[in-house]
């Protein structure tokens, strides 16, 4: 009914199938959006948040868009996505239905809201997809301002094979250079700051990002004035302005109603982006929400009678229609039947959606209905339940929620009844397998799940020479990676100070002059962006390395880590992926934001992406070799007290490997098992042989190696079973790092059985480490509290053997 790549319109005086495809397709959309709120209203949805309004500068902006860019947009894009026809309406319903049939709802599998779109860029084996061939989308969040880091890598992607071609072949011609990485975003929201640090970013690495703006005059009930200075985000970012010798964006502005102007616009600004690989914005302006922010409100309440007056005449769908009525070469008779033809099409989409949703746990339904009236006729209708069930299926939304409810409490209802024993395991096979399917529909794919999973790469140990030369931490990371950029031509990092100085640990050294500024760059100040680089870049086929200084600091970009990275894996059911892995260094050092380690704030809020924890810098570069052989997200946390230690050199670097989710023994002992990880087993270790040498106390140091994942083989189970008494240690406050072990080893290990006394937790204290060497050893666990922590266990079993340390 509508064309995939419209031509453009020359005049306005020419007329052509395209302008009436192009009515067509945004009366479709605006069709979509009313049904969906409707259906939301109705009670057979729960939420939808919608594009109306914003139909034809969609359209116009769709039009550039060409095979191998990528879009970055935000929970709006419908009429664009149906544009590139990469939306169905059947698939605009799915959504709003939460239909877990990831063919029929490819986008989210119906984990994800309404107009969240994605698109494939990995396959099962973990191969990337012909990109450069293919309309592609970033998946959306509805995180505001969240989708604008990302696209800064997405663009980043094209300038570095264009300043470096011969990276094409290692990407496989996923990028050409040629490509334009498009954005989108409602005008309040360019109130956060992800939003400037984006622009400024762009602006100084000049790279081919476009940004739409769409400025409806509110940001829900707030209007713009309160919102924006100048309430206008032209006006704000004038001083951004490239200008002739200098860096910066260029700036476009249109009406949201004015549809050749809105062609126009876009194709000279999206032309000049693709031409020169610099980034510009599209300001525009008077654009109209006319079924308000979404099904949760209505805009009859903050906006005037004169607003709703003028948004009704300004529509741009009305627009539109008086635009090709003033041409003189259509008629009204002509677009109202086009209006017809988009309504009825967009009533068959929602009730084939509908249909299919209900039909999917159909079979298991019946299945229910035939185990239930047997136990009623059974029982002689003492158990009956069957009633209930059919108030289920007649409900306006059914539920697999309700069905499965009903199920479990009729098991809990005949638990204890011998007669019933046929039933109650008819029952109990219906709620096993129904258990199986939706744990699949809602609950996997957290991490990569086949042979380009992380924890299916082989350990390889480091291999040394007789007598191998003992080197500074920081050399043995520098000597790998070298190693890594030489291996890996797709590899890349970037951070603060990363490029030209090497970094401040010296870890790069000497690899942006052997590799190429390209390679190893230096950014500004601005952590969230660098994690949006590499998110981008991932996605692209790149294999980045986003360094941030110093732990403390990651807090700057935990919205993108949480919101985009961490679940970008689960909300598209393995269909996205961004291998992305995060260097940066904390623990002990100096004072309350150079030796922070906030592990439960990284372990509450990135699940998605592995957690490692090295206590020394061989172990550190064993991770990157091993991450770097697989497609899972990961967050590397070298120790800072470790790049001055000397260790000893590895003969196979690049080549050894660490595997994740495996402890490590440091000191077997068999009087108490101490779990801990990265500086801090330092510490146990000295504590174990002090309580050996003065007490004859035995301790079992565990190094856990990897947060998460956690302890894969169970050993520390093992060990439990052996001294039957454990300690947790970590630099995270009370009830953080080490309350999270616990957690893992005494419930999902259930070790709890094998304990003779109470389990301990030794984490640092309350506060942040306060300054200075005194000032760390009384803010976080030292050799003498874990001295005394054991000694108390001990103690506490054998009082005789072990009085009370006074």
């Amino acid at each position: 009914m509508y064309q995939e790549k419209a031509e453009l319109l020359e005049t306005t005086d020419n007329l052509t199938t395209t302008a009436l495809d192009d009515y067509y397709l945004a009366h479709l959309s605006r069709q979509l959006s009313l049904l969906g709120r409707r259906e939301v209203h109705n009670g057979r949805a729960h939420f939808g948040i919608f594009g109306d309004g914003k139909e034809l500068a969609q359209i116009a902006y769709a039009k550039a868009f060409q095979k191998g860019d990528w879009r970055s947009g935000y929970y709006r894009d419908q009429t664009f996505m149906l544009a590139l026809g990469l939306l169905q309406p059947e698939e605009f319903f799915a959504m709003i239905y939460g239909d877990t049939d990831f063919h029929y709802n490819p986008s989210t599998g119906g984990r994800n809201f309404n107009n969240h779109f994605s698109t494939q860029n990995i396959d099962e084996n973990g191969e990337i997809k012909n990109l450069a061939d293919r309309y592609n989308s970033a998946s959306d969040i509805s995180s505001t301002a969240g989708q604008m880091p990302r696209l800064l890598g997405l663009a980043q992607a094209s300038k570095l094979v264009r300043q470096k071609p011969e990276l094409k072949k290692h990407l496989r011609n996923n990028v050409t250079g040629n490509e334009v990485a498009f954005g989108s975003i409602g005008d309040a929201s360019t109130s956060e700051g992800m939003f400037f640090e984006t622009i400024n970013a762009a602006g100084v690495m000049q790279v081919p990002l476009a940004v739409a703006v769409y400025d409806d005059g509110y940001g829900i009930s707030v209007p713009i004035e309160l919102q924006t200075t100048k309430a206008s985000i032209s006006e704000t970012l004038k001083g951004f302005q490239r200008e002739e010798g200098t860096n910066g964006i260029t700036i476009y502005t249109c009406k949201g109603w004015d549809y050749p102007n809105l062609l126009k616009t876009f194709t000279e600004g999206i032309t000049y982006c693709r031409d020169t690989q610099t980034p510009v914005l599209f300001h525009i302006q008077e654009v109209t929400q006319p079924l308000g922010h979404s099904t949760s409100g209505s805009h009859e309440r903050y906006k005037s009678k004169e607003r709703l007056e003028w948004e009704n005449e300004f529509d741009c769908l009305v627009q539109f229609k008086n635009w090709l009525l003033s041409t003189g070469e259509t008629d009204d008779e002509t677009l109202t039947k086009i209006e017809k033809q988009a309504a009825k099409a967009a009533r068959e989409a929602r009730d084939n959606a509908w249909n299919h949703y209900a039909d999917s746990f159909a079979e298991e339904t019946e299945s229910l209905s035939r185990i239930l009236y047997h136990l009623k006729n059974h029982s002689a209708n003492r158990l009956d339940h069957t009633e209930e069930l059919e108030s289920i299926r007649h409900k306006v939304f059914p539920t697999r929620r309700a069905l499965f409810s009903l199920a479990k409490r009729v098991t809990f209802e005949l638990h204890g009844f011998s007669e019933f024993q046929p039933e109650k395991e008819e029952l109990r096979v219906w709620v096993e397998n129904f258990q199986k399917r939706t744990k699949r529909f809602y609950n996997g794919q957290l991490h990569r799940e086949g042979n380009d999973s992380a924890l299916r790469v082989r350990a390889i140990p480091a291999q040394y020479q007789e007598h191998p030369a003992e080197l500074n931490g920081s050399d043995i990371l520098n000597k790998n990676f070298d190693v890594l950029f030489s291996k890996h031509p797709n590899l890349v990092t970037f951070g603060e100070d990363t490029g030209k100085l090497g970094g401040v640990n010296q870890g790069m050294k000497g690899m942006q002059e052997k590799y190429g500024i390209e390679r190893v760059s230096d950014t500004g100040i601005r952590e969230t962006t660098i994690i949006g680089q590499g998110i981008g870049l991932a996605l692209r086929g790149f294999r980045p390395i986003a360094e941030i200084q110093y732990l403390d600091y990651l807090i700057y970009a935990q919205s993108t880590l949480s919101d985009d990275l961490a679940c970008m894996q689960y909300r598209t059911m393995g269909k996205q992926a961004a291998p992305l892995i995060i260097r940066t260094r904390g623990h002990q050092l100096q004072g309350i934001w150079h030796a922070g380690s906030p592990m439960q704030l990284i372990l509450g809020s990135m699940r998605g992406v592995y957690l490692c924890v090295p206590r020394n810098m061989t172990q550190a570069a064993g991770f990157y070799n091993t991450l770097l052989q697989a497609n899972d997200p990961a967050l590397v946390i070298e120790p800072l007290k470790g790049y001055n230690v000397k260790e000893p050199l590895p003969s196979n670097l690049g080549e050894f490997r660490v595997p994740l989710g495996v402890p490590e023994i440091l000191h077997e002992g068999t009087d108490v098992t101490l779990v801990t990880y990265g500086w801090n087993a330092h510490h146990a270790v000295k504590a174990a042989h002090l309580l050996q040498e003065v007490k004859n106390i035995s301790v079992e140091v565990i190094d856990v190696q990897t947060l998460m994942p956690f302890d894969v083989n169970h050993s520390i189970l093992k060990s439990i079973k052996k001294t039957n008494k454990v300690i947790f240690m970590d630099e995270d406050v009370p009830g953080g790092g080490t309350a999270y072990m616990m957690q893992k080893v005494l419930e999902e290990q259930q070790a709890f059985d094998y304990l003779d006394t109470a389990p301990r937790t030794l984490p640092a204290m309350e506060h942040r480490p306060a300054y200075g060497i005194d000032g760390e050893y009384f803010s976080k666990p030292n050799v003498e509290r874990i001295f005394e922590t054991v000694y108390q266990m001990m103690h506490e079993t054998d009082v005789k053997r072990f009085p009370e340390l006074v």
